[in-house]
């Protein structure tokens, strides 16, 4: 029975993994495009860590300060 169900695993992922010769290459995103994602996403947790900072700063010029990044950063995220 162990055998049975090793097998059916490895066809499962077989199904869920292109496995076929060059299907490698055609699902590598380009180096650009690598680029862009690497830059929203970067852009993305600095957001996040500005809101949270947002929310917990009790300083108003450090909070200007934080909302004047936030726009900043969602004009950014736009232009991507």
């Amino acid at each position: 029975m162990a055998k049975g169900w090793e097998s059916k695993s490895v066809e499962a992922l077989a199904g869920v993994f292109d496995v076929r010769p060059g299907a490698l290459e055609r699902n590598i995103p380009d180096s650009a495009t690598l680029d862009r994602l690497r830059q929203k996403e970067t852009m993305l947790l600095s957001r996040t860590r500005i809101v949270t900072d947002l929310k917990s700063a009790q300083n108003p010029r450090y909070r200007e300060l934080l909302s004047r990044m936030l726009a900043d950063l969602d004009v950014k995220l736009a232009a991507l």
